[in-house]
């Protein structure tokens, strides 16, 4: 290491490094020529350093100030000015700051130059994002992806990764954990280990496709939950199906996909997968890593849209959620024919607020207005996806003799069943209601 590096390194180790600033910039609109890493986001300032400031807390960091920053000219070394980069750099030394959040994409140029200007650790938005995922990453997949992605991201970077999450944390991401070694390594090695974890992931895609096959012989119909990170989709998970999956009130509380069966009205299984959540300007390395998680939303039959409707943001929030289902290739026609829009969160609302969604939820057939904390509407909604997932019924009666009662499992599983009459000579009668498709199936099964 040299002796510039020595000396920064010094003086970083001053500096508390627990204790963070974050600070959103926000770019004119008025100059249109700023490349890819100067874009001008459409969202709300205000909104923007909410996100950015839970985005910060949701790994333990101590957000000591959280503040925005107008750039009506950013400079391709810096993307802040001169004088605010002495403004900031006087905070950190009256706070004892030692890690900077930029909530915006940074160069490698840039960002190394402000870590030298201010004397401090300093990452931008992917950074952060790349971080939380090492954090809550808990299966094999998961672990692969976020490696992958990071890797990705380090790839054309010119600064160096810091360690000081690790030693507050004990590691687990990126900046002090998987890959770590990657990139101090040469590019030579980092390409070597980014082609293995590819190779790796193709394996698990191939066990996935596999296990997806295998459901498919058991044809249970798949409902997918999507949303906003933090809109209460695992909540409502655990509220349908009894789970334990981890629900907090943070941003990215899950990342890994959780399936479970669970029943529907009048008896019919389905398969109900909490997915990922979504989040504005989600960095490509992300995207392209969890595409295979995200198929379970691509193969779903029926896609849950959970909103956070106590958030002021939820607008932009639905419209960030939608562009990405639209870069998965479920488009504007598919989205229209398998999504429910879901407002969750209606115990957050005051009366009013409440009762004018809910009208606006009653006049839309494909809005539901729940709560899945209270269990407020949730029972409604379990009916409407039993309506929606019944397609266009056959009615008919069948009665089963004794020797065929081996197939009321599967009669269960696929139909529903409206009435059953056990008959004094041990069979069953049945008045169901299923598919065209599974009623010739039931017929062939019978006929056998």
């Amino acid at each position: 290491m040299s002796d510039d590096n020595n000396s920064f390194e010094s003086q970083y180790e001053n500096r508390d490094a627990s204790r963070a600033l974050v600070i959103v910039p926000v770019l004119k609109a008025a100059r249109g020529d700023r490349g890819a890493d100067n874009v001008v986001s459409t969202r709300p300032a205000e909104s923007r350093l909410q996100e950015a400031d839970g985005l910060a807390r949701a790994i333990g960091l101590s957000v000591v100030e959280a503040q925005i920053v107008p750039v009506n000219d950013p400079r391709p070394a810096t993307l802040i000015g001169g004088g605010k980069i002495e403004e900031i750099d006087h905070q950190l030394d009256e706070k004892n700051i030692g890690l900077v959040i930029v909530d915006h994409p940074l160069t490698p140029v840039q960002q190394r130059n402000l870590e030298k200007a201010w004397v401090a650790k300093v990452i931008d938005r992917t950074g952060l994002i790349l971080e939380i995922f090492g954090d809550r990453a808990s299966t094999k997949e998961g672990r692969l992806q976020v490696e992958l992605a990071h890797l990705n991201y380090q790839r054309g970077r010119l600064v160096r990764s810091w360690t000081h999450l690790e030693r507050q944390r004990g590691g687990g991401g990126f900046m002090g954990g998987p890959g770590e070694t990657q990139i101090e390594a040469d590019r030579r090695m980092l390409r070597e280990r980014i082609v293995k974890l590819e190779r790796e992931l193709e394996q698990v895609v191939r066990t996935r496709q596999l296990h997806r096959s295998k459901r498919k012989k058991v044809p249970h119909p798949i409902v997918a939950l999507v949303g906003y990170t933090n809109a209460g989709k695992s909540t409502l998970f655990n509220r349908i199906t009894g789970a334990g999956v981890l629900a907090e009130d943070m941003l990215f509380a899950t990342l890994d996909p959780t399936l479970r069966r669970m029943k529907l009205p009048h008896g019919r299984t389905v398969i109900l997968s909490d997915t990922v959540g979504f989040i504005s300007d989600l960095p490509t390395h992300l995207v392209a890593a969890f595409r295979a998680t995200l198929e379970e939303v691509l193969e779903a039959d029926l896609i849950l849209h959970v909103r956070d409707m106590s958030d002021p943001a939820r607008d932009a929030q639905s419209d960030d959620v939608l562009r990405i289902l639209n870069e998965l290739g479920i488009d504007e026609k598919t989205q229209d024919e398998r999504i429910i829009e879901v407002w969750n969160k209606l115990d957050l609302l005051s009366p009013d607020e409440h009762d004018a969604l809910m009208d606006r939820a009653n006049a839309n057939e494909k809005v539901m207005g729940v709560s899945a904390v209270t269990g407020e509407g949730v029972s409604e909604l379990m009916d409407v996806i039993a309506a929606r997932l019944a397609g266009v019924l056959t009615e008919t009666t069948i009665v089963l003799s004794p020797a065929q009662l081996q197939f009321l499992p599967w009669i269960y599983e696929h139909a529903l069943v409206d009435e059953r009459r056990d008959e004094e000579d041990g069979s069953v009668s049945l008045d169901i209601r299923l598919p065209e498709a599974e009623s010739q199936r039931l017929e062939s099964m019978l006929s056998e």
